[in-house]
């Protein structure tokens, strides 16, 4: 009897130890802190397979891979206009940060509490320094890299790495779009006449390389023309007539006038 009595004492011991014994799997990527009687234990567990005591402790996880965070949020502009951007933040939590995070902000809300906060004053206080048609322009990259720089600044030593802010789409206010893309018509425009311009220069200066040439031509052949020259291709032109067989009637003054009356024999 006594000995039934231990068995059943065994058995609902090892129940009870089975029963308020947990399995946790923290996976790759992830960071994981035990909180025993609501204490943070200073030790944390990387990925793996660990048991935990349910009544007692409890197992909080924070992923340290790449988080982004898209926000929607209107900027102010260096003449006062307020800008509609998306904007994503690129960001991770150092691991060896974690049972501080936990600790200090908890395991939900360090997003919205802490890295949203952060941006959303380092956007403002980079934005107003530029026009609002900078965010169209390169200044683009300088805003993106100046956000980033202050978000890096006030959020290293909390624990978390901002690894990129990245300007997704710019809504301006709708005058400013119109007058920016009346400037971007004119300066094409005018571009476009620079071009005409330039090569109507460039034909009017090839005709009068060409005019020149001809000119020039002209000048030389005028003077190689003297009357000796003149009677003397005549001269030689009287011979080859001469010698022709087809019959020709050339009325001459032996100089320099000549008339060739009828056609060649055929």
């Amino acid at each position: 009897m006594l000995k039934s009595f231990k068995t059943v004492a065994v058995i609902l011991a090892l129940s009870g130890c089975i029963q308020s014994c947990g399995i946790r799997t923290i996976k790759q990527g992830e960071i994981g802190v035990k909180r025993k009687f609501g204490k943070l234990q200073p030790n944390s567990l990387i990925s793996g397979l660990y048991t935990y005591n349910l009544f007692t402790t409890r197992i909080i996880t924070l992923p340290t891979t790449l988080n982004n965070m898209d926000v929607t949020l209107d900027l102010p502009s260096k003449e006062g206009l307020l800008v509609s951007t998306q904007i994503s933040v690129l960001y991770r939590i150092k691991a060896e940060f974690v049972p501080n995070i936990i600790a200090t902000i908890g395991d939900s809300n360090y997003e919205e509490v802490i890295v949203m906060s952060v941006f959303r004053s380092a956007a403002a206080n980079v934005s107003s320094r530029f026009f609002a048609k900078d965010m169209h322009t390169s200044e683009r990259a300088n805003i993106e890299r100046g956000i980033l720089e202050r978000m890096q600044l006030l959020l290293a030593p909390k624990g978390f790495q901002v690894e990129n802010v990245l300007l997704k789409s710019i809504r301006l206010p709708k005058g400013l779009s119109n007058s920016i893309e009346q400037k971007l018509e004119a300066e094409q425009e005018a571009q476009r006449m620079d071009f005409v311009l330039n090569r109507e220069k460039r034909e009017a200066e090839r005709k009068r390389i060409e005019a020149g040439g001809i000119r020039d031509a002209q000048l030389i052949i005028t003077q190689g023309l003297n009357p000796y020259i003149i009677e003397w291709k005549s001269i030689e032109t009287f011979k080859q007539l001469a010698n022709s067989p087809n019959t020709r009637v050339v009325v001459t003054n032996g100089t320099n006038s000549s008339v060739m009356i009828g056609q060649p024999e055929r």
